[in-house]
């Protein structure tokens, strides 16, 4: 699962840790193994609150792509800033990106030519910016044809961030071909949603009330605390 920041600035950064701390709770609840990938972080604001540009992870366990796929979209949320000195409400954006776990040694359809991947390494960094690790164990794969970008830096072995960074690369892949397949996209890069007004599958409201409502399915609710502690079970079998 990844979760992306989009228009707004530290509130949709704060947003974005707002919704994977809300993923991994949901994952805990259902007993599922959580084991982190990459998180870039935002600028500290209010209160040291820092948030997240981009976050992923990967959640293990029974049903777990089955359930979650269908969280992938823009997700919105309307609150008083707490980053406004005015406390002024604020509207944020952030995209949620689920894949399926590909063996890309068993799945033959997958093909990734070594030529085709431009590897780079890098530090990683934790919140703040310091970097958390001296050597350059960070990987990030840029595939050339696709233009898809992954980033590994949980692990402090660059062999094997280097390996989950080629995983979640199969795993996009396969998911773009399943896209494709479905809507038949235009290209190979698939059309994605931009992350602003208007393309959101979920609203969060907490001012000047609180509702959560699902767009796709109607279904909503004023417990919007529970919701971001995890309980997402109204929405996500609502959509099986």
């Amino acid at each position: 699962m990844g979760i992306s920041a989009g228009a707004g600035g530290q509130d949709a950064q704060d947003w974005a840790a707002m919704l994977q701390r809300m993923y991994e709770r949901y994952c805990e609840k259902k007993g599922w193994r959580v084991e982190a990938i990459h998180r870039s972080f935002g600028e500290p604001g209010a209160e040291g609150r820092i948030g997240v540009k981009q976050a992923s992870f990967q959640a293990s366990g029974p049903f777990a792509y089955g359930l979650l796929k269908r969280e992938t979209g823009v997700h919105r949320l309307v609150r008083m800033s707490p980053f406004s000195a005015k406390q002024l409400r604020h509207t944020s954006f952030a995209a949620v990106e689920v894949t399926p776990e590909v063996d890309v040694k068993q799945e033959k359809d997958i093909e990734i030519k070594p030529e085709d991947v431009r590897v780079e390494f890098f530090n990683a960094s934790g919140p703040g910016g310091q970097n958390v690790n001296k050597r350059e164990t960070a990987v990030r794969l840029v595939h050339e044809p696709t233009g898809i970008v992954v980033t590994s830096q949980a692990s402090r072995s660059q062999q094997q961030n280097r390996e989950k960074a080629m995983q979640v690369l199969a795993s996009k892949l396969y998911s773009m071909r399943e896209q494709e397949q479905e809507k038949e996209f235009a290209d190979m890069r698939g059309k994605q949603a931009a992350i602003e007004w208007g393309s959101q599958i979920r609203s969060y409201v907490l001012h000047p009330y609180k509702l959560v409502k699902d767009v796709r399915t109607n279904v909503e609710t004023a417990d919007v605390e529970s919701v971001l502690d995890g309980d997402l079970d109204i929405f996500i079998e609502a959509r099986q």
